[in-house]
Formats: C-alpha cells, sequence, structure tokens
C-alpha cells in the first residue's frame, strides 16, 4: 500500500509536469533573464533506492508561479521549481473559484550547502541521522544538516479533508498530526473573519514522496537539483507540524510573492499568536540552508512562536543554540 500511495504521488507529480504552463522562483531584484528551452520527457514512475542523493541540495520546498489565464488550478501537489533559462510547466488540479492571474517570474540561482561535520566529543554516542531514533516532539530537529530516518511516519496523521471545506484545501489531498488541527483551524477562522481566503496547500509529506520528487528532477538536471527539490529526510513536511499556506492572490500557488499578497501579511504579522513560526524568512539562507519561503509555516506553540517573534528570531537558529545536535549529518 505504501509503494501504491508513493507511486499515485509520483504520477500527480509528472502528470503537472507535462501540462503546458508556467512554474518558477526567485526574487524580482536578482532574477536572471534567459532565452527558454523546452521541459524534457518526464521518466517513467520508480521506486526508491538506497541512493539519498547529494548533501548539498536545497530548498526545503520549491516554490512556484504561473502566467495564468482565468480558469486555470493549481497542482495536486506542487513540489518543483523550474530550472533557470526552461519553460515551466501549468501546475493543474481540482477548481479554484475565481483564480487571480499572476505576472511572469524568472528563476534565480541559490547556492548549495556543504556538509556538516561534527567534532569527535561532539559525535560521540550519536547515531547518524538515517538510523536516528526521534522522540514525539514537537520541536524536532530537521534542517540541511539533520535529517530524518526513512522509517519516521508520525504517530496520529489525519486527513485535512475531514476537517477543512474545499475552499481551504483546494481539493489538495493532505495530513497533519492531529494536534495541529484546532490551531489550523482558529487561524483559518479568524483569516477568514478578516477576509482573507487562505489555502492549506501541503501539509504531511512522506520520505519516499520526496525522494521520488528530488530523484525525478535529478535525472533530468544533476547539476541544477540543489535549487529543485529537498533531499528526502530534510523536510519539515516530514514532521507532519508544517503546513504551506496559499493565497488566491496567486492562484494558489507557491512563489516569493506570497509575502505581499493578503494572506502572507496577515501571517507575517499573526502566525505566532497561533503557536506558527515562518520556517525559512528572506536572507536566512546562512542560517537555515533554505531559500526564502514565506509561505511555509511550522507549528512549535504560542510560547516559543511568539518568543521568536518579540526577539527576532528563526527556529533553526534557537534549535541550534538551546538543543543538542541529534545526530551525526
Amino acid at each position: 500500500m505504501r509503494n501504491l500511495n508513493v507511486g499515485l504521488f509520483v504520477l500527480g507529480l509528472l502528470v503537472s509536469v507535462t501540462a503546458a504552463g508556467c512554474i518558477s522562483l526567485g526574487r524580482a531584484s536578482d532574477r536572471p533573464q534567459t532565452p527558454a528551452e523546452p521541459l524534457p520527457t518526464p521518466i517513467p514512475l520508480a521506486t526508491p533506492d538506497a541512493d539519498p542523493g547529494p548533501a548539498t541540495a536545497t530548498g526545503a520546498d520549491e516554490p512556484a508561479t504561473s502566467t495564468l489565464a482565468a480558469g486555470s488550478s493549481p497542482s495536486p501537489l506542487p513540489l518543483t521549481a523550474t530550472p533557470p533559462g526552461e519553460t515551466p510547466p501549468i501546475l493543474e488540479a481540482s477548481t479554484v473559484a475565481n483564480p487571480i492571474p499572476t505576472a511572469e517570474l524568472t528563476p534565480t540561482v541559490w547556492p548549495t550547502v556543504t556538509r556538516q561535520r561534527l567534532a569527535p566529543d561532539v559525535a560521540a554516542g550519536l547515531e547518524p541521522c538515517d538510523r536516528r531514533v526521534v522522540e514525539d516532539d514537537w520541536l524536532i530537529v530537521v534542517t540541511q544538516q539533520f535529517g530524518l530516518p526513512e522509517s519516521y511516519v508520525p504517530p496520529d496523521l489525519v486527513a485535512l479533508a475531514d476537517y477543512f471545506s474545499v475552499g481551504v484545501t483546494v481539493g489538495i489531498p493532505s495530513s497533519v498530526r492531529a494536534g495541529l488541527i484546532e490551531p489550523l483551524r482558529r487561524i483559518i477562522d479568524d483569516m477568514h473573519a478578516a477576509g482573507l481566503a487562505p489555502s492549506i496547500l501541503s501539509g504531511y509529506r512522506s520520505y519516499g514522496e520526496q525522494y521520488l520528487a528530488w530523484k525525478w528532477w535529478n535525472s533530468q538536471y544533476p547539476e541544477r537539483v540543489a535549487i529543485m527539490s529537498a533531499r528526502a529526510g530534510h523536510s519539515e513536511h516530514q514532521l507532519g507540524t508544517t503546513v504551506d499556506f496559499g493565497s488566491p492572490a496567486l492562484n494558489h500557488l507557491f512563489h516569493v510573492d506570497f509575502a505581499g499578497s493578503p494572506e502572507g501579511l496577515w501571517l507575517a504579522e499573526n502566525a505566532h499568536r497561533y503557536g506558527f513560526t515562518m520556517s525559512y524568512p528572506a536572507d536566512t539562507y546562512d542560517i537555515t540552508g533554505f531559500k526564502y519561503e514565506p509561505w511555509h509555516f511550522r507549528y512549535v506553540g504560542v510560547d516559543l512562536a511568539s518568543e521568536l517573534a518579540a526577539g527576532g528570531r528563526i527556529l533553526t537558529e534557537w534549535q541550534l543554540a538551546n538543543m543538542p545536535p541529534p545526530c551525526i549529518p
């Protein structure tokens, strides 16, 4: 059943890749202008093997934006970014009411991350991250350096569709840990009361799903996979405590311009009051190893989220200062 589910996930990913359209990533101030090239033909579905991929990939989530005509729809689970200089695909899924077209944007190349080496005295007694024992803790450390094992699955996943309308899920099947439902209900209800229309584009994402997404892009663009897909085990989404929000202003697609959407502005100002923190703010690449993701929020509880907001700190910075290394990278 697990292999079937992973296969269906990748099928949806490849279907979205073969459609016509546009996705991209980057900031307006530093986007290179490059000629378009046709996308390659998607490879067949594959089963994860023992190779976890390179240690230099970046990106917790892969943002997408599109030049869309009215009536276009978002991807079932948009996980990838188009490489620089190439024509990206349309992301298609269930119908979204009154989508708003967005401007065409081009990609930005981001640097890679060098694997960290722990001092022998620090590494003593620790397991490699792929054999790490993960405690049932809402503050589990997951970074570009410290990953999760393939075996880790949150213990209490529930389907978002059982608790939220299609206006919120936009027809995208996803799940989160059960303890996240009430905070999500409160934040969504208050955003609706403020006249906003947030969506939840993704929640839990398995190790296998992330691996297959990375493997496909690596097969097509091995020299640029670092800006296109996160390595399996290094996404906070595997925890089931992280969600990606969307906005009708961007037709419910991933892009840094989410930061300037009504929903993005509200979340940046208020998410901590509900226990959520933006994991990868702007200009924090040197700390997180991930590019700017204004849509990506992790639940850490009201106390810590408020502390981080008041001090202008980010979760990774706090974790590295207050928690010991959980494993050997």
